[in-house]
């Protein structure tokens, strides 16, 4: 069977190199890399369809690899940190409050919603008269719930908790 992106990538040989890199675990080659993309675009004399139909198949090598590496992160932080719950916090797009400058947290398994917005607010420090609002899946979790109650329900397959803030309530869920 022919590499069909074989004309694009320069060959066989390299194609099966980069993945030969990444299947070792020594991380995303220069193929994941912007510059590749662009060197590959620019050399592709490709229909538009191969060059999409490219592009999603290294997105989804990129995604697994990703997975895959934040599976293993989150398992050995449970291991290690059984009390903990692995979190990572991302400001929701198109959202004027700042950015926070830490997103991965290892958070008490005790800790409340409240408590955790509360060290988000510090965090981007926003002032106590502008609101922040939190959501796990689109959803606006109650304040007073348990950190490892919000894990179990709502934790990602990598193992993560992900939550979003944002200065308004985007989402409208309560």
């Amino acid at each position: 069977m022919t590499n069909q992106w074989a004309p694009c990538l320069g060959g066989p040989e390299p194609w099966f190199l980069h993945l030969v890199g990444i299947r070792r675990n020594r991380g995303p080659t220069d193929f994941l890399s912007p510059q590749w993309f662009l060197l590959q675009a620019a050399h592709c004399q490709a229909s538009s369809i191969a060059l999409s139909r490219l592009f999603s198949s290294l997105i989804e090598i990129f995604h697994l690899i990703v997975s895959e590496r934040r599976q293993a992160e989150a398992a050995r932080i449970r291991e290690k940190y059984p009390d903990r719950i692995p979190v990572i916090v991302e400001k929701a797009e198109k959202s004027d409050i700042p950015d926070i400058d830490k997103k991965k947290y290892l958070v008490p398994a005790d800790l409340t919603v409240g408590q955790f917005v509360y060290v988000v607010r510090k965090r981007i420090k926003l002032s106590a008269e502008k609101a922040i609002f939190i959501f796990v899946k689109n959803i606006l979790p109650p304040t007073a719930a348990m950190m490892s109650a919000i894990y179990e329900e709502h934790k990602d397959e990598d193992g993560f908790l992900y939550m979003t803030y944002s200065g308004e309530n985007t989402f409208g869920a309560i």
